[in-house]
């Protein structure tokens, strides 16, 4: 597919979701209680459907089918503890937050303990999202340059530039409430383009409905439970109770995805939401993997020099025809800025409430001028971000690295919620920030030297054992 078509198929999604979020917000008013709960009037199941494109990513896109060839289906265990992460945010996190009639969730610290945890709730989530978000963005950013801008001359810089202020367009007056409408509309074109893919490729590989099952299992790369080896990162209960905890912090405990939920109407209606969207995700995570199954067949079978995260890109662009090209470009924008466009509202949100307190400082009007001031302030880190990230740091191991590095940074967060909800204690708040910047930097040593002190490699289950670490330390730190 040429550049110029490519750049045409960009430019007609941005208008589409500009005009989209003109029509679902045009008689929308810009308060913050617009911009930041949508009025408490979402319907959940469009909350629901749009969670999905939302939790998952551009890198998720790419990522996920090329995992396969190497590590088959062990990513499904993972999902599988999504359901019962899931499961705990519906029945504990939901009831809390609605109870507290919650704007941002990290309002809970400074009332269960104080205002020193608050803050630290809030700027982990405020850095990690930050890092973690426009990281993803980048390596996006990284193929549509490649794919698109560098043949038309267009240097990196200025493709981020637009790609960022095409996403402040459509989401700076109405935030939230846009956001819900947008993603829905975005999660929608990703799906169809994953079903496109996977249609094309397996009729090529002459499967067909009636046989993909067998064809399925059959494959060398379906293998999905592992359980002979609890030191093999893939083994299935570290993996499973990974992806629970996971599920809890990166969901639960992140304004980003906890925002939507907080849109509906009620607490019933969101945690159907929350019930939906747990069915959903999990069968949309098998289809990436399915289409990883079929992309790695067909590669051995023509003997195509693809593998992991280019398995996908080369594929479409290259030996599968215009149909999945397009299906691909479709895809990868559409699960990016559904992820982006979100990421961007809620630190928009957490800054506002969770660091300038602008709902008890100042008057209406102050709170908008300063919301307004602090979403623009938000697209320009999210710039700088990705350029120094790109030209700073311009090796995918130390990329790696930052985007693990996030993970650590919600250790914390579980670390709080735990003794929150399930002691009486209380602490010396103003040893919390201490005590997760402890937890974080054991954890990072841990994870860097298990092999020489433990003879053990950690996984995600480093999550685990960071919110483990800051438990214990809020135990140290309680008071009489």
């Amino acid at each position: 597919m040429q550049p110029t078509t490519i750049l045409f198929i960009i430019l007609a999604y941005f208008s589409i979701l500009i005009l989209f979020s003109y029509v679902t917000g045009r008689k929308a008013d810009v308060s913050n209680d617009t911009f930041f709960k949508a009025n408490k009037q979402s319907p959940w199941y469009l909350v629901a459907f749009g969670m999905i494109g939302a939790s998952l990513s551009g890198v998720t896109f790419i990522s996920v089918p090329g995992k396969v060839e190497v590590a088959q289906f062990a990513y499904f265990q993972i999902v599988l503890g999504y359901i019962l992460g899931y499961f705990v945010i519906g029945i504990v996190l939901l009831p809390l937050y609605y109870k507290l009639q919650l704007t941002s969730i990290y309002t809970y610290l400074e009332e269960r303990f104080g205002n020193y945890s608050y803050k630290t709730g809030a700027w982990f989530f405020i850095v990690s999202r930050t890092v973690g978000s426009n990281l993803r963005l980048l390596l996006v950013a990284d193929v549509l340059q490649t794919l698109v801008f560098k043949p038309l001359g267009i240097p990196y810089w200025l493709t981020v530039t637009a790609i960022i202020l095409l996403i402040w367009v459509y989401t700076h007056k109405s935030g939230i409430k846009t956001i819900i409408w947008t993603d829905t509309l975005q999660t929608l074109f990703m799906l169809v383009s994953v079903v496109i893919c996977i249609v094309v490729v397996s009729e090529d590989l002459g499967v067909n409905i009636s046989n993909i099952s067998s064809y399925v299992a059959d494959s060398n790369f379906s293998k999905t439970f592992f359980l002979d080896d609890a030191s093999l990162p893939t083994y299935f209960w570290k993996q499973f109770f990974s992806g629970a905890f996971i599920a809890i912090v990166m969901t639960g405990l992140d304004q980003d995805m906890m925002q939507k939920n907080l849109t509906c109407k009620s607490l019933k209606d969101a945690q159907k939401n929350m019930f939906w969207f747990t069915i959903v995700l999990t069968f949309v995570n098998f289809l990436f993997l399915l289409l990883g199954l079929l992309f790695t067949e067909y590669a051995l079978k023509n003997g195509i020099d693809a593998h992991k995260d280019q398995l996908f890109a080369i594929l479409a662009n290259g030996y599968l025809g215009t149909v999945v090209a397009f299906s691909f470009i479709l895809g990868l924008i559409a699960a990016a800025f559904s992820s982006a466009d979100s990421a961007l509202t809620a630190l928009t949100t957490s800054f506002s409430i969770d660091i300038l307190n602008i709902e008890k400082r100042y008057d209406l009007s102050k709170q908008i001028a300063i919301r307004k001031k602090i979403h623009l302030m938000f697209v320009v880190i999210s710039i700088l971000v990705i350029l120094l990230f790109k030209y700073g740091f311009n090796d995918a191991s130390i990329i790696d690295k930052v985007l693990k590095f996030a993970g650590f940074t919600y250790g914390p967060l579980l670390g709080l919620y735990s003794f929150g909800l399930f002691t009486k204690w209380n602490i010396k708040d103003k040893f919390v920030p201490l005590v997760a910047v402890l937890a974080v930097v054991i954890s990072l040593l841990l994870n860097t030297y298990g092999i020489d002190w433990f003879n053990y490699s950690f996984g995600f289950e480093i999550l685990m054992v960071n919110g483990l670490l800051t438990f214990i330390g809020l135990i140290l730190i309680r008071s009489k």
